[in-house]
């Protein structure tokens, strides 16, 4: 069972804490890792490309020039794909690229990039994370205790905080989720990863 260092706001440590070995010293999947990201980025994308085929481009009824004899090549419509202004060939239409991945592929995943985090000493769990009220300067002098000001980070908290929230939505590179709906995309997408201590319990309730 890893053990990890828990900070105050202030970055010293105030205590040791136990993870599970289930969730944060579980088998690297690289395979589910792959499919879960892909799933995630196909499943945001918009699908709203278009562009108009030759029969959708307006114009071109008439034959350019007769059929023999001028010397070049035949052609029947001035919107054919070789035309300036001509038609797309197998043009792009608005389509929906989500799919479903299976759920057992989505929790080895998570469980992945979890024990990546603690292998690599990017997890970093604080015993507690509350403002009285939305205090950017504050938020911003935590990371700086904690020594990482510079660096992309994804803060979790075990629950919605609106003045944990708004404290660091306007700081660059910082996101911030929750523990019940964190996601594989996330915690890969941020160098360093925080976690309250009732974060990382309520994370081993919901995906063990």
């Amino acid at each position: 069972m890893p053990k990890i260092d828990v900070y105050d706001i202030n970055g010293k440590v105030i205590e040791q804490m136990d993870l599970s070995d289930e969730l944060f010293a579980a088998e690297i999947s690289e395979y589910c890792v792959h499919s879960v990201v892909k799933n995630h980025l196909a499943n945001k994308r918009q699908g709203t490309q278009s562009a108009k085929t030759r029969a959708e481009v307006s114009g071109g009824g008439r034959k350019p020039w007769r059929q023999k004899g001028t010397g070049r090549a035949r052609q029947g419509s001035t919107r054919s794909p070789q035309w300036v202004g001509g038609g797309v060939v197998f043009a792009p239409k608005p389509r929906d690229y989500s799919y479903k991945i299976n759920k057992k592929i989505k929790r080895i995943a998570i469980k992945s990039v979890l024990t990546d985090k603690v292998n690599n000493q990017k997890l970093v769990v604080l015993n507690e994370l509350k403002f009285d009220a939305p205090k950017t300067k504050q938020f911003a002098e935590t990371m700086k205790n904690l020594k990482i000001n510079d660096k992309k980070t994804l803060f979790v908290t075990a629950e919605n905080d609106q003045n944990v929230v708004r404290s660091g939505r306007n700081i660059k590179g910082v996101s911030i989720a929750f523990a019940d709906v964190i996601n594989t995309y996330d915690v890969i997408n941020n160098e360093i990863l925080v976690m309250t201590k009732d974060a990382v319990l309520r994370a081993q309730e919901v995906f063990i």
